[in-house]
């Protein structure tokens, strides 16, 4: 088994632990640890403290197995605080590759690669080759993954399968789901096949018994079950484990997993033998007329320690191989090729993109040509000399090389920038704010406001300097649904504005910043008026505290050297966002009619002007509609 030329970090991020270890050899795992997750403030501290224990080794690849759906740059915990970019986290540790995924996924990608000693089969049944598996396991919550194979290997599904709705099977499981639901609305099964499941589990059966000590901590649950101590606790382990068997089967005959469900977490395992002959099997295959498909699906629980660190590694040595082979890589093989034909000065800079490529992605010009010790001149002519129109275009290449996708990230405008860098950077920065504000809008805070402005009588939006276009946006918008609208971008008449308004009526207020003078006198105004406040700004910002809601857009921009160009943008999106939700509201409940017969009726009064860009003959709600067809 060779080593790998330097060790790769490996990480299982779980809501109370954070396991990591060094894996220096296929399938070798070194220096494991495990920190408790609220000794440590964020993810970064954490692994920061787990580098520091070791001896100091450059550390180039690493991946990460979280307990999270893993969509796109933004990772945020579901069952803890913690929250990060992937990509400025790899910059932050000084990675070259940072992989980050579901880590029922990770687990998922280990099971083909478990020896026979490494799970146990519970009950009967007979894997069929090269079909799909299913995995799902309990622990901080109800993980639920897939496998299905391909030609090169296997498929993981990142799935959030374990909110799918519980269902009782007897009256033993319909009173633990009425005891849930004077708790929870929804009662999936993650609520009760997970560590806090079990304890709820056995507080419902503690009720029904008429017993007042019904709270126990999953641990001790287990343990007195197992013992045999206490037959309330022998009772929530044998309901845990029917229930895990009918999650499991469902698994089964909805993925088709004809090579079995395989179990793991860290619930399950530690029941050891009690979990063979618990009620987990005989629910399995208690499917109706699809018990005997069930029979023939074998079950197994996963034993090897170190499962999801495999998993991890194996998607992470699946990129590495993708970005090795790759067609997208031709620029590096293009520098590779036409080395002999460059200058000396031009070849350092090559030499240096090559053993650096993920430096020369992210440095600025003066540190590439530090580093390559030639002058900044010569950086320009050798990305040209590839065909590229300057250190940006270069860059982007070489990013869609390394990563199989151009990168989105902010990079400042600076006066030494040609048209071509300048409009890139506009453009990409643009881009990559739209996606950091999709990431980041709170679902329940928009349908507030679509709620508040759908039924207002009135909504003034109030924005100054050059945010004042944004409100004149959103005036025109919901005026075209019927809807008495008014853009304050005065600053002396915003207060004047403010002072009529009435309860019912919403002020929006949109501010970068969130600290102009006027606009936090608008939000105390409005508010002894009974109006409601809604504020489009940033987080933490004075104008947040004061707001009734607030609708969060952090992009900070360096108002000396540029007009707040992105930020502008983005509360125009979330203007529109607005929009089309009271649009959406009002064709669901007609009122979208209404709001056409009042637009026409104004149009034949103001005669034929038209609005430049804007379709005279369509209001803004068959606009939207369309739009989303």
């Amino acid at each position: 088994m060779s080593r790998y030329d330097s060790p790769r970090l490996i990480a299982d991020i779980g809501g109370t632990y954070a396991r990591f270890a060094l894996e220096t050899a296929p399938g070798r795992f070194e220096q494991a640890a495990s920190l408790r997750c609220a000794e440590h403030a964020d993810f970064h501290a954490a692994v920061s403290a787990y580098l520091k224990s070791l001896p100091a080794e450059r550390i180039q690849h690493a991946a990460v197995a979280i307990a999270n759906p893993v969509e796109g740059d933004e990772v945020r915990m579901t069952n803890y605080h913690w929250q990060f970019s992937i990509e400025q986290m790899r910059e932050r540790l000084g990675l070259e590759t940072l992989v980050v995924v579901n880590d029922f996924t990770a687990l998922a990608m280990a099971v083909p690669g478990l020896a026979e000693s490494e799970r146990r089969q519970v009950g009967g049944g007979l894997a069929r080759e090269g079909s799909v598996i299913g995995v799902l396991g309990a622990g901080s919550g109800l993980g639920v993954s897939g496998l299905i194979p391909a030609q090169n290997g296997w498929v993981a599904l990142g799935t959030e399968g374990g909110h799918t709705s519980f269902a009782p099977h007897d009256e033993r499981e319909i009173t633990i789901l009425r005891f849930a639901w004077q708790q929870f609305e929804h009662v999936s099964f993650e609520r009760l096949l997970s560590g806090p499941g079990l304890e709820l589990i056995y507080r419902a059966l503690a009720a029904d018994a008429g017993r007042k000590d019904g709270t126990l901590p999953a641990p001790e649950i287990t343990h007195r079950g197992l013992e045999g101590s206490d037959p309330l606790c022998a009772s929530a382990i044998e309901a845990f484990c029917a229930m895990l068997g009918t999650a499991a089967a469902n698994l089964a005959v909805t993925l088709g997993a004809l090579s079995g469900v395989y179990i793991g977490g860290g619930i399950v395992p530690r029941l050891g033998a009690y979990f063979d002959r618990s009620p987990f099997r005989r629910r399995f295959e208690d499917k109706g007329r699809f018990s005997d498909y069930l029979r023939g699906i074998p079950t197994y629980v996963i034993t090897a320690d170190d499962a999801t660190f495999a998993g991890a590694s194996a998607i992470l040595q699946a990129q590495l191989r993708t970005l090795e082979t790759t067609p997208k890589s031709a620029i590096l093989e293009q520098i590779r090729r036409g080395l002999e034909a460059l200058s000396p000065a031009e070849r350092r800079v090559a030499e240096h993109v090559l053993e650096h490529p993920r430096s020369a992605l992210n440095d600025p010009i003066a540190d590439i040509a530090r580093a390559a010790a030639v002058s900044q001149p010569t950086v320009i002519r050798f990305c040209r000399s590839l065909g590229c129109e300057g250190l940006s275009d270069f860059k982007l290449r070489l990013a869609s090389g390394l990563s199989g996708t151009v990168p989105v990230t902010h990079t400042q405008v600076t006066g030494d920038d040609s048209t071509v860098e300048l409009g890139a950077k506009v453009l990409g920065n643009t881009a990559s704010a739209i996606l950091q504000l999709r990431d980041q809008l709170n679902r329940d805070t928009i349908e507030r406001t679509i709620e508040l402005l759908n039924a207002a009588p009135r909504v003034d939006f109030h924005a100054v300097g050059h945010y004042g276009p944004v409100a004149l946006d959103a005036q025109y918008k919901f005026m075209r649904f019927g809807i008495s609208s008014n853009a304050c971008t005065d600053a002396r008449l915003m207060v004047l504005a403010a002072a009529v308004l009435k309860p019912g009526d919403v002020a929006v207020l949109i501010s970068s910043t969130g600290r102009i003078a006027e606009l936090l006198e608008v939000a105390d105004t409005a508010r002894e008026r009974g109006a409601t406040v809604v504020a489009i700004t940033a987080s933490q910002s004075p104008l947040a505290k004061k707001a009734d809601i607030a609708l969060i857009v952090d992009h900070p921009e360096d108002v000396t050297t540029q007009l707040p160009m992105v930020s502008r943008v983005l509360h125009l999106l979330v203007i529109d966002i607005l929009a089309v939700g009271v649009s959406m509201r009002r064709q669901g409940s007609g009122d979208s009619t209404e709001a056409d017969g009042s637009e026409r009726r104004a149009r034949k009064a103001a005669g034929p002007q038209r609005t430049p860009g804007v379709s005279a003959s369509l209001p803004y709600a068959r606009l939207t509609s369309h739009s989303r067809r």
